[in-house]
């Protein structure tokens, strides 16, 4: 889904959290968001998925106004923190409530989860703990999986790496490129780690102090020194 981005501001008593005058994301492309704490990716994500108002300016979602209309939650996923799931219930009986409400079959959902069991590592599933029992890195794992089920046309994901052994790290990089190379979905990924943003995102928007103001082209992974130059990594 293409993402278009116009006269877009977000404050926070002084502070200036977002203000983009204007950017598109295309169909199909895998962008990385990258900056310092506070440099405004968390607040951006919030403001695509319409979790809080921006105070002037438009997003659009696959040519919807995500502030207008609910459309775009059908072709939707996401995973910014814990607080998307329910972790009053186990890994089984939460992917199996997302499954219902979205009208997945047991089978559908059999076949989808078959697709994550790598990434899962026998640590999710057939386990019976609940979710706030679970380590936050396995946390995460259930909510990117819920995000997924539904096979959605964009998929924003805050900070994925996080909490994560290398493994999985591993896993997920492998996961999302295939998922982008299989549906063509237009993936978000937020990450303070600039190794795995260079890995899987072929287009990388710096942010800082809620501006992006570097739109850089990463095809041939060429972005790897300039973020290391700007955040003077040695």
């Amino acid at each position: 889904m293409k993402i278009k981005i116009d006269n877009l501001k977000k404050t926070f008593g002084e502070k200036v959290a977002v203000d983009i005058q204007q950017f598109e994301i295309n169909d199909g492309q895998i962008l990385g968001l990258v900056g310092n704490n506070g440099a405004g990716k968390s607040t951006l994500f919030r403001l695509i998925l319409d979790l809080i108002k921006a105070d002037t300016g438009t997003i659009t979602n696959g040519g919807v106004d995500v502030a207008q209309t609910e459309e775009w939650k059908d072709w939707t996923g996401a995973y910014i923190d814990d607080s998307f799931i329910i972790d009053y219930l186990t890994p089984d009986e939460y992917l199996q409530f997302i499954a219902r409400i979205s009208g997945i079959s047991d089978e559908q959902l059999a076949t989808q989860l078959q697709k994550y069991e790598h990434f899962m590592a026998g640590e999710i599933t057939g386990q019976n703990k609940l979710i706030r029992n679970l380590s936050a890195g396995n946390k995460q794992k259930v909510g990117i999986v819920a995000a997924l089920l539904l096979r959605p046309q964009l998929l924003i994901l805050d900070e994925p790496f996080n909490f994560l052994d290398p493994s999985s790290q591993s896993a997920i990089k492998r996961l999302l490129q295939d998922y982008n190379r299989e549906t063509n979905a237009t993936i978000l990924v937020s990450s303070h780690n600039l190794n795995h943003t260079v890995d899987i995102c072929p287009r990388i928007a710096l942010l800082e102090n809620g501006r992006i103001i570097r739109d850089i082209d990463n095809t041939d992974g060429s972005a790897e020194k300039e973020l290391e130059s700007y955040f003077e990594v040695d």
